[in-house]
């Protein structure tokens, strides 16, 4: 059983399993190829890469790959909870500029799917924060691009003061969107 809602931008889809809980605990199946083929998602997921954020505040992003390795991800909170964004980098789409965000934990079990041609990133909410993500295609350093996480035309609610952010270095020096070359027509 799975519930897919599209957001805003409807690309971007907010995907939450079925949990089953007893005394045990709770089992959930988080992916499943066919249930996804029946949402209309056929996506061929290639690679999973996990993340530890050890302050609240850690903000990862904004982070893309451009044609002939543009990623889809699906992303999960496995401890703790994230504020995950999506930009739409699409030049020809209507939201063309627009982003969309939704709090993924590992208390509510929701996922994000974020397709090609979008910015992703996403602020840690709690300390310890783990979070596992699929993609479709492989890491290519060469094809790596960023968009400025503090782009103010953007004006993302990271839903953190600026202050307290904390940001790896090579997130710092992105371009703001005004200034980023078209890679998704």
């Amino acid at each position: 059983m799975l519930n897919v809602v599209p957001t805003a931008i409807e690309a971007v889809k907010v995907i939450t399993p079925k949990s089953f809980g007893d005394v045990r605990g709770l089992f959930s199946e988080t992916y499943n190829q066919q249930r996804f083929f029946e949402h209309g998602i056929t996506l061929n997921f290639v690679q999973d890469n996990q993340a530890f954020s050890k302050e609240t505040g850690t903000i990862r992003g904004l982070h893309f790959q451009t044609p002939p390795t543009a990623q889809d991800k699906l992303l999960r909170v496995l401890h703790g909870s994230v504020v995950d964004v999506a930009v739409d980098l699409r030049r020809s789409s209507p939201t063309y500029g627009k982003w969309v965000s939704e709090v993924l934990s590992a208390e509510n079990g929701k996922q994000l799917l974020v397709p090609a041609g979008f910015a992703h990133g996403y602020c840690t909410l709690e300390p310890d924060t783990v979070v596992l993500y699929k993609v479709t295609a492989y890491w290519s350093p060469k094809d790596e691009r960023g968009l400025a996480w503090d782009d103010p035309d953007l004006a993302i609610d990271w839903q953190v003061p600026r202050d307290k952010s904390l940001l790896a270095e090579k997130d710092t020096r992105w371009p703001q969107l005004k200034a980023l070359p078209t890679y998704f027509d």
